[in-house]
């Protein structure tokens, strides 16, 4: 009977080993992984940016710091105020939706009466006070992650941008591939990551300033608000912009403007919508040619693991997966020849 060779054990428990710690450290920042991969995607739009500051005389330290604060500025900020605009709006709304189902419930105690059967006294209003309580723990806990995630973020973003040469040396150093697929790896990296960090956002804003045109035109209350739900909307997959042109629909028509609200529905079907299309294909292309399959996938893989930021994410891990079967391919496959 044939004895494995002493090397392939120590190959195979070295591999493991290898395996065994890098699920231990995802595991461990798991929580803050959209500060890790938000992290290498600024880098990678910034990089360009920091080798010609640099290059221009700057110091590493100064270069990497006046990006990050525009990039706190461009990003964070309006990220910020968009959230809290939308938590103001959506507390109003809270609002208005407790006094309406108070009162659907003095209607339905009325019912009840004519019954002589009372339902709504088996509601239990201590789960239901419970259940907000808990919700507001997670909340608190939420914002917290957020923090330490940028936080992350930022850190690694300035050593990856004042180390930059280390940190590409530490590639080919630790990737197990050879030179010229870690460099077809990193192009790839690159242009998935431009591609989706800067088209998507880019596609969403457009459409979001098609749909504001018939919001203004319209009359529709809250036009800008409106348009940033659109704008949101717009990112998010198979629901899309709906999210914002069909409550415009409902409220002209709430308000008795029938004529408003068919026009806008149909302004969003054929307009909204067909923009949408117009715009990834003009903006996307420009970027990277993915064929749009491997972003739909990619990003219905994504978004559940990553969260948010697997909009750019999800579709960068499915075009690496097929990448490194070519590569695999490439370096220890047979060429496979069809009569």
């Amino acid at each position: 009977m044939p004895r494995i060779h002493q090397d392939v054990i120590r190959q195979f428990f070295t591999l493991l080993l290898i395996v065994l710690m890098a699920i231990l450290i995802f595991m461990g920042l798991a929580p803050y992984l959209s500060g890790v991969l938000g992290a290498i995607t600024l880098y990678i739009i910034m990089k360009g940016w920091m080798r010609k500051l640099v290059q221009k005389g700057w110091k590493p330290a100064l270069a990497a710091s006046y990006l990050m604060l525009i990039s706190f500025i461009g990003i964070i900020v309006p990220v910020a105020l968009v959230i809290l605009m939308l938590s103001s709006k959506v507390k109003g709304g809270l609002q208005k939706v407790e006094s309406g189902i108070k009162v659907i419930k003095e209607s339905i105690a009325a019912f009840e009466n004519n019954l002589g059967y009372s339902y709504s006294s088996s509601v239990d209003s201590g789960k239901i006070s419970g259940w907000i309580s808990d919700n507001f723990q997670d909340i608190i806990g939420d914002t917290f992650n957020i923090f330490i995630a940028i936080t992350i973020m930022y850190f690694l973003l300035y050593y990856m941008l004042v180390n930059r040469k280390k940190f590409i040396e530490s590639l080919f150093t630790y990737l197990p591939m050879r030179p010229e697929n870690i460099n077809i790896l990193g192009k790839e990296i690159g242009s998935i990551v431009k591609s989706n960090a800067i088209g998507i956002p880019l596609v969403a804003i457009l459409q979001g300033f098609v749909a504001l045109i018939a919001f203004l035109a319209l009359g529709v209350p809250n036009p800008w608000f409106w348009f940033v739900i659109t704008t949101v909307g717009s990112v998010i997959p198979f629901i899309g912009t709906a999210i914002g042109i069909v409550p415009v629909v409902f409220l002209l028509f709430s308000k008795g403007h029938d004529w408003e609200a068919i026009v806008m529905l149909f302004y969003g079907v054929l307009v909204v919508g067909t923009t949408d299309n117009l715009f990834r294909l003009v903006v996307q292309k420009k970027l990277a040619d993915i064929h749009p399959l491997i972003t739909l996938i990619g990003v219905i893989i994504g978004v559940p693991i990553f969260g948010f930021i697997g909009l750019i994410f999800g579709p960068l891990l499915l075009s690496l997966f097929l990448l490194i079967l070519r590569i695999y391919k490439k370096e220890y496959g047979e060429s496979v020849h069809v009569d």
